[in-house]
């Protein structure tokens, strides 16, 4: 039982030296990377960047004590943090007392909701997003954390309350009060970082050092950039000299320990966009979790994850952060450079913490312009609109979700786009579902195989007509059935029997079992005996105790094949 509360307990007898160097390479590597990321993405959530650093610490630990992944490091993410800014930003002003008690209280809310999934074993409702609803969501929301970082890596104002359209139209009008060596600063960031992971890394592969070295190597671009800019800052002061934006003080110390302060009114505001957090940043975390578990042939379980993502988001509340979740690149970068277990994100916490206590003021002259090209590379990846027209020609119904879903994130916001895509989906479904497939049977050799006689050249008798419902039957198309196969019959005035083929039925609600009563009671009238076939173990456990089974004047076949035998020879008057 403890085991399976904390995973740790399962690899902590087996560890081994040889586990322990490369645990602590990875978490020394990892920690190189997310200390500049942790900051850029507390600004992208309108906190200051120590709550960045904060996030890093404490919930990595937890984490890794409760969670079920080797790999996944956890910690500030761009989405999670555009969705708090997102919900804060219509609650208080950025930067203010208020606003951080906000993101704190929707951390605590977050982990309560995700520990009382786990709880109730709800590790499913990681799947509520489809695909097309994620890509639109991300899609916008990569233009919508590119947008909000302008102002950084152009070294001006832009007035808030705007939209990204209308922040790129007032850059556009109003260029000439940029700040031009905070755009060089910015451009020049992207490029180390894009080098670092292409002309460093095959100049290091063709000197044939170690793939790990290599891979590690790749992916330090963002602390290249901050040591480079941070000391040219510095020497050469920018920030007086030419009105450099900068990081400045970052307060030292341990963050403060302690349940938030709980506003009754704030905390019901914030429910709703907590849901949609703890759920986006559940469904970001676990397809990186298993991505990475596939590889090793491991197994993840969700609710594990979702107990572990709840601790972790406590952690965050009560230690002065924000929501967190898994984040794709801390990782990728964490898998990549060896790491055995979880202890490697333990170790890149105390790494955090004894910078966050130490060493803070050696970003005092960090430029801002920075900290956004990091967001600006990060958030390229979650564009992903290439598979519209492909999609488009698939379904129909996905790509009109994806689309609605990313121009209302675009322009009416995060979370009404989120809800607006799922209530689509949920349509879209209820609409295919409602009129689902049915084909008419017939026999195409003597070996006992049936296919639809539209697409083969398929023999059925006469006075037999075989129906396969591809499809559960539910209150939703009930009523569809049972009208198409009223037409059915009737268009086949010589048969005698109907065989209800129900290969692809895995369930039947109430609705439809009325309904099915009521037709076999009519074409049992009419002189039509209706019979099953192919039922599927559950659903025939279901059905036997109903009166439909128990009246029923026909048969239940366990193939096909087996109706047609039986009823081959046709009534005589």
């Amino acid at each position: 039982m403890i085991k399976r509360i904390l995973p740790i307990l399962q690899w902590l007898p087996d560890y081994t030296r040889q586990t322990l160097s490369g645990d602590i390479v990875a978490g020394i590597t990892v920690a190189i990377m997310i200390i500049p990321q942790s900051m850029a993405y507390a600004l992208l959530a309108g906190l200051s960047p120590e709550i960045g650093l904060y996030a890093s610490i404490v919930p990595m630990m937890l984490y890794a004590l409760f969670g079920s992944s080797r790999y996944l490091a956890v910690g500030p993410v761009a989405l999670v943090s555009l969705m708090t800014a997102s919900v804060m930003g219509e609650v208080a002003a950025s930067g203010s007392t208020d606003y951080h008690t906000g993101a704190l209280i929707i951390a605590l809310l977050s982990g309560v909701l995700l520990i009382i999934m786990s709880l109730a074993r709800l590790g499913v409702l990681a799947t509520l997003l489809s695909k097309p609803i994620l890509n639109g969501f991300t899609s916008a929301a990569a233009i919508i954390i590119g947008m909000s970082q302008l102002k950084y890596f152009l070294g001006m104002t832009i007035p808030s309350g705007l939209n990204s359209f209308e922040k790129l139209f007032y850059v556009l009008s109003h260029w000439q009060e940029s700040n031009v060596l905070a755009l060089f600063v910015g451009i020049a960031s992207i490029v180390i970082i894009l080098s670092s992971g292409g002309a460093l890394k095959r100049l290091l592969t063709r000197l044939k050092l170690s793939a790990i070295f290599v891979n590690v190597m790749s992916k330090l671009g963002p602390l290249f950039a901050v040591a480079i800019f941070t000391i040219a800052s510095w020497y050469f002061g920018w920030h007086d000299a030419f009105n450099l934006r900068i990081v400045g003080d970052i307060p030292s110390g341990l963050p403060s320990f302690g349940i938030p302060h709980i506003d009754q009114d704030l905390v019901w505001e914030l429910l709703g966009p907590a849901i949609l957090i703890a759920l986006v940043g559940t469904i970001e975390s676990i397809s990186v979790a298993k991505s990475l578990a596939s590889k090793e042939r491991e197994k993840i379980e969700p609710n594990k994850e979702l107990f572990g993502l709840g601790m972790a988001n406590l952690g965050a509340s009560f230690t002065g952060a924000y929501p967190i979740t898994g984040g794709l690149s801390r990782s990728i970068v964490n898998y990549s450079a060896g790491a055995q277990t979880p202890f490697a994100s333990i170790f890149t916490g105390l790494l955090v913490l004894i910078v966050v206590l130490f060493l803070t003021p050696l970003f005092y002259y960090l430029p801002l312009a920075v900290l956004s090209s990091i967001v600006i590379i990060a958030v390229t990846k979650l564009f992903d609109m290439k598979g519209l027209i492909d999609l488009w020609r698939y379904n129909k119904g996905d790509a009109i979700s994806m689309l609605v879903t990313f121009f209302v994130v675009l322009f009416m916001g995060v979370e009404l786009g989120i809800l607006v895509g799922v209530v689509l989906s949920v349509f879209f479904f209820l609409l295919r579902t409602s009129q689902p497939h049915v084909a008419v049977l017939g026999r195409i050799d003597d070996h006992g195989h049936f296919r639809n006689v539209l697409r083969y050249d398929a023999q059925r008798p006469a006075h037999i007509l075989a129906l396969r419902i591809d499809e559960s039957l539910f209150f939703v198309n009930s009523s569809y059935i049972e009208n198409l196969i009223s037409d059915k019959v009737a268009e086949h005035p010589d048969i005698q029997h109907l065989v209800l083929v129900c290969s692809g039925i895995n369930f039947i609600d109430s609705s439809a079992l009325e309904t099915l009563e009521h037709l076999s009671e009519a074409l049992q009238e009419a002189g039509v005996t209706v019979h099953l076939a192919e039922l599927k173990g559950p659903v025939m456990d279901k059905l036997s105790p109903t009166r439909f089974i128990t009246q029923l004047q026909g048969q239940v076949f366990l193939s096909t094949a087996d109706a047609f035998t039986a009823l081959e020879t046709p009534k005589t008057s």
